[in-house]
């Protein structure tokens, strides 16, 4: 048995939504909610949850997550007791990210460069892709983005402007192309010595560091493929959002497919996290070594040093423990 629903089941009956009621398993799907910028699935009791005891800011920290999820091609994400906690606990985005997708949403709007589109019109969806609880949040990320020159407003004769009703500049689009090199928002590609003696380092240090954080982590020589490694190597690092690099290494010297890895990445504009071993520091080569590393004794001093690194960088990622 099942019944339409009218309204966003997250946000509350003054925000419209498209989906059913399953009352069989007392399961709710989203087909469509603009507040929540696109569909989700929840069970009933949680969703009653949501407007008795979140905070708007909760929620919009949580629609970030669903928004995230989409992006990942996940169309309807499993909204869970589990998922909740993260978004209580999960900081809020920096207010330039939240600029940056606020102005990926009104590229997106356009069907044609040099559109006009009315912001206010989409509020609801606006609220969400730019993490905002308030229209006066929107207008303070429009009037930062036109200070960038990257969206034009709307200017009357009497020279009154209007940031809300925006197109995307050139060099607003330039700097979508800019931001768009990572592919993955949650993949961190993890490049080191494929050495025995490194497992620990991974396995307990550098792994559960970045998806703590919020990523999930890629080491090359545990992923299936059938491509040549090299080509597989500089695939991955281009979807990729960031790297973290280890050069540590043992008698035989200088392991050169990390240097590379990460001279690679930082041609793509992303960030690496470097990181080495104490007892190797001394010996890491002259284009790397004025770089600020992560030195570590122990896999939980790597396992900090990383975690630290990552959320002051990049802040909490989409994905939650153990996703």
């Amino acid at each position: 048995m099942t019944s339409r629903m009218t309204f966003c089941p997250i946000w509350g009956k003054d925000y419209k939504a498209e989906g059913f009621y399953f009352h069989s398993d007392v399961f709710c799907r989203v087909d469509d909610s603009q507040r929540a910028g696109g569909g989700y699935q929840v069970k009933a009791a949680i969703a009653v949850a949501f407007i008795n005891d979140m905070t708007d800011r909760e929620k919009a920290k949580l629609t970030t997550w669903l928004i995230d999820q989409r992006s990942q091609g996940e169309a309807q994400p499993r909204v869970t007791e589990e998922i909740i906690g993260y978004a209580k606990s999960k900081p809020a985005l920096p207010v330039h990210e939240r600029a940056d997708r606020l102005l990926r949403f009104i590229a997106e709007q356009s069907d044609s460069i040099g559109e006009r589109v009315s912001v206010r019109k989409k509020s609801p969806a606006a609220l969400a892709w730019s993490e905002s609880t308030s229209w006066d949040e929107v207008n303070y990320l429009l009037r930062y983005l036109a200070s960038r020159s990257w969206i034009d407003g709307y200017r009357l004769p009497d020279g009154s402007y209007f940031p809300q009703i925006a197109k995307v500049t050139v060099e607003g689009f330039s700097h979508i192309a800019d931001q768009a090199t990572n592919v993955d928002l949650a993949q961190a590609f993890v490049a080191m010595w494929f050495d025995p003696s490194m497992d620990d380092a991974y396995s307990q240090g550098i792994q559960p560091a970045i998806e703590e954080a919020g990523y999930k982590a890629l080491r090359i020589d545990q992923k299936l493929h059938n491509n040549k490694i090299d080509d597989e190597i500089i695939a991955e690092i281009r979807r990729s959002k960031f790297l973290v690099a280890d050069f540590t290494h043992g008698r035989d010297g200088a392991r050169g497919g990390v240097y590379y890895e990460a001279g690679f990445a930082h041609g793509l504009g992303l960030k690496v996290i470097f990181t080495c071993q104490k007892d190797a520091i001394e010996e890491v080569h002259f284009d790397t070594n004025h770089y600020n590393h992560v030195v570590w004794a122990t896999p939980e001093e790597l396992h900090k040093g990383v975690k630290d690194r990552i959320l002051a960088e990049f802040g909490q990622g989409p994905l939650p423990l153990n996703q």
